[in-house]
């Protein structure tokens, strides 16, 4: 992973974003991690990765026994109908 300072980053952003590929660069404000620029192939990666994380804990979720969305959706109107 490259690690620069914002300013070096803002005066050759070119360079950077040319050699992206699959290595993000952290930038780094008074030392310190403030950012990472990664490529639009990378972040599409890890939000492909995400999504299918969250995916499999839905499944998960629905085979324990949890209520899926209508259901949940129906007790929520049953209980504001109650209140009413």
């Amino acid at each position: 992973m490259n690690h620069t300072s914002i300013s070096d980053f803002r005066s050759r952003i070119g360079d950077y974003l040319g050699n992206l590929g699959s290595t993000p660069v952290v930038l780094e404000r008074h030392g310190k991690p403030a950012a990472v620029v990664l490529s639009y192939a990378e972040y599409q990666r890890l939000q492909d990765l995400e999504d299918a994380w969250w995916g499999e804990r839905a499944q998960a979720a629905l085979e324990s026994g949890l209520v899926g969305h209508e259901e949940a959706m129906q007790h929520l109107q049953g209980k504001l109908d109650a209140a009413s």
